[in-house]
């Protein structure tokens, strides 16, 4: 049986529950942003990081990706088309072998996936590929 208490209290539930998918949402941030707080603002050169990934993905739910960058400490992979578009961050300790990325996405759309790297030196280098995605991989 209903007490006018626990009515109350399935109703406040209800609401909290309704209302999280949109508090996640405005904490994701845009891709701007992203590469702002990667960056701290600094000018990025186009040149000195590859992105190598297919041409055509004819789904986008497993998308083959890999970003060789020379000299680098850190990489930041983003795909713009996607509900997060902040995708992959890796630093790369003193330990660490050759700064490169061999990892699988999940794109939404046809996109330009973009890879920023810091170089040891502490400027910023970027490099791009275009995939066609003819299902994507993001669907809910």
């Amino acid at each position: 049986m209903f007490t006018r208490r626990s009515t109350m209290a399935l109703g406040l539930g209800a609401a909290a529950v309704t209302l999280a998918p949109l508090k996640a949402s405005a904490s994701i941030p845009t891709v701007e942003d992203a590469v702002a707080d990667f960056t701290g603002g600094a000018s990025v050169a186009d040149e000195g990081v590859s992105v190598i990934a297919p041409e055509i993905a004819e789904n986008g739910e497993n998308v083959p990706v890999e970003v060789d960058a020379p000299g680098a400490v850190a990489i930041m992979l983003l795909a713009p088309g996607n509900p997060t578009p902040r995708v992959v961050d890796v630093r790369f300790g003193e330990a660490s072998g050759a700064p490169r990325l061999a990892t699988r996405l999940r794109l939404g759309e046809t996109q330009e996936v973009t890879a920023y790297a810091q170089m040891a030196d502490g400027s910023y280098k970027r490099g791009k590929a275009e995939v066609r995605v003819t299902i994507g991989g993001c669907g809910g």
